[in-house]
């Protein structure tokens, strides 16, 4: 049957809580939503807001921080229920800010990842060029036991055409040569950006910097994504993004997959 697969960054759960987030969660009809910055810790939440309306959540936040970070994935508790679900990458430098959450499912492995932002510069680059590898290191390891599907906000735009002014940013983290070739590496050990199956043209995006009202011009990023690994590339079959969903200075992103 199909799987439809959903994600978001919120930019904060209890703001767009409040700005028909459970309307859009129930006209979505998907299996698993993952969200990204959640920016809460559960005890913040009621029981109907830790577990919206026939879904079930499974929230991770950052251990030091109110307010910052969190992952949530919500699966749909008749449909989806995953075989295992765990918290956060292997390596323990990463450990701690809320930031993955991953679900096992009998046909794939399911990352809903808010992956580091390097716009502090200096360590927190780094921090984020490290949290990429040891994903990468930990998905291929996940990878050898059965496909891989890992949603979220992965905070670099990948080619020109994934931002609507790449001159103007060549040298902002998020479009960082570095950052874009860890991008390169995920697609060269045949990981496939699912949106890019389906639209070749440029100016879809999934960021607008609310300061900016970039939003009323598209002049956006698209920086969330659904990758899967390519024994999935025959079994995608749909792949979209949501700009008409507002709420969040991002929009959701999501996918359908045919699975025997």
């Amino acid at each position: 049957g199909a799987v439809k697969l959903v994600s978001w960054n919120v930019n904060g759960f209890r703001a767009v809580a409040g700005k028909g987030f459970m309307d859009w969660l129930r006209a979505s009809n998907a299996d698993v939503v993952g969200l990204q910055e959640t920016k809460l810790w559960p005890e913040q939440l009621g029981e109907e807001e830790l577990h919206p309306d026939g879904y079930t959540g499974i929230w991770n936040w950052h251990n030091g921080r109110k307010g910052y970070s969190g992952v949530a994935s919500l699966f749909h508790s008749r449909r989806a229920r995953p075989l295992s679900t765990s918290f956060g990458l292997p390596d323990p430098r990463f450990q701690g800010e809320g930031r993955l959450i991953l679900l096992e499912y009998p046909g794939f492995w399911l990352f809903n990842v808010y992956f580091p932002n390097g716009q502090q510069g200096g360590e927190r680059l780094e921090y984020k060029l490290g949290y990429y590898d040891a994903f990468l290191d930990y998905a291929e390891q996940l990878r050898r036991t059965k496909p891989v599907v890992a949603c979220g906000d992965f905070n670099t735009a990948h080619h020109d055409i994934d931002l609507a002014r790449p001159k103007a940013n060549a040298h902002r983290s998020g479009f960082l040569p570095e950052e874009r070739a860890w991008l390169d590496k995920l697609v060269e050990r045949g990981w496939i950006d699912t949106f890019r199956l389906f639209e070749q043209g440029g100016d879809h995006y999934t960021w607008w910097d609310y300061i900016t009202r970039a939003r009323e011009r598209n002049v956006g990023w698209r920086i969330d994504y659904f990758f899967v690994t390519d024994e999935l590339r025959d079994h995608v079959k749909t792949a979209w993004i949501e700009p008409e969903v507002m709420g969040s200075d991002h929009c959701p992103v999501g996918i359908e997959l045919t699975l025997d």
